[in-house]
């Protein structure tokens, strides 16, 4: 049997903009959510266990919905997002009600990663394509990476959008920066979340990170010393968090590793705003009548 591959998918977040818990309204034309084609493409792909990162309220209705259907063709494992799990000596402020961020989202999960692993979001669709890169990646080096999508294939006609814009030099990442993300008169403006950067603009080609990643274990040991220091220096107890890449920035920076970006031209499709949701169901329904997926996923 081949090593362990593990899927980590991000579902702690609550959709606020979206009006719910959007990782469970149903997408594809019978009832499928956007999570159930992402680990159909990822078992298709060589992955053979999911963690799932929930917040211990939902977990019920995530193993009714999601999980129970999903046993008999992977193996599934459920970490929980919450306050309460943080270093010992270290105490959340009990007015805080934002979350903790993506790093401490993959700092919950770390009892149930062994080995070589991919990280994604359960908010989007990633096509078929980057988890095959991924896993080819995963179990044929030793590199850390990350796919980059061209953003014009990211982006809603709905409004703005918060991106992690790659810039890089040959394949390697030189700097991710966080931006809000918008078309206006056919021009693709990048706006940094950082004030002290400039706002630029984009040809629709240029890569950008939809948190899809290709990790190691080696990663996870190091968060788990690596979030003591941000919650000793945390200087806004109530909204700072610890994102994922910013600990991937460090990490690579302490190790001397490069973080390989990994190009696609695979469409994404997620559902930011309400308006997405109608796209979304079109494009799923248009990929079942061409053959891309069954009809029914997990029969």
């Amino acid at each position: 049997m081949d090593k362990e591959l593990t899927l980590v998918i991000m579902a702690a977040g609550m959709g606020s903009r979206f009006g719910g818990l959007k990782q469970v309204e149903p997408m594809g034309p019978n009832g499928e959510f956007i999570i159930d084609y992402s680990i159909y493409d990822a078992v298709q792909a060589g992955f053979n266990k999911v963690v799932f990162i929930i917040r211990e309220e939902n977990y019920e209705l995530f193993k009714e919905k999601i999980g129970n259907k999903l046993e008999k063709h992977v193996k599934v494992e459920y970490a929980f997002q919450e306050y309460k799990d943080v270093p010992e000596g270290v105490t959340v402020d009990k007015e805080r009600t934002k979350p903790l961020g993506t790093g401490h989202a993959l700092y919950c999960a770390r009892k149930y990663i062994n080995g070589p692993f991919a990280v994604i979001s359960a908010d989007d669709y990633y096509g078929r394509e980057p988890f095959s890169l991924l896993a080819d990646s995963l179990k044929n080096t030793d590199e850390f990476s990350i796919i980059g999508y061209q953003i014009g294939n990211t982006i809603t006609d709905n409004g703005s959008v918060k991106r992690g814009v790659c810039f890089v030099e040959g394949d390697n990442l030189v700097s991710l920066v966080e931006s809000k993300v918008e078309k206006i008169d056919g021009v693709i403006h990048g706006k940094p979340l950082d004030e002290t950067k400039e706002e630029y603009t984009m040809e629709a080609d240029h890569p950008v990170s939809m948190l899809m990643y290709g990790l190691r274990k080696e990663l996870v040991d190091y968060l788990v010393e690596d979030i003591n220091d941000f919650f000793k220096n945390m200087k806004d107890p109530l909204t700072q968090e610890y994102l994922l890449p910013d600990v991937l920035d460090k990490y690579a920076s302490a190790k001397g590793i490069n973080m390989k970006v990994i190009p696609t031209t695979a469409k994404w499709y997620g559902v930011t705003y309400k308006e997405d949701a109608e796209v979304v169901r079109n494009a799923f329904k248009d990929m079942v009548d061409k053959g891309i997926y069954p009809d029914k996923l997990w029969n």
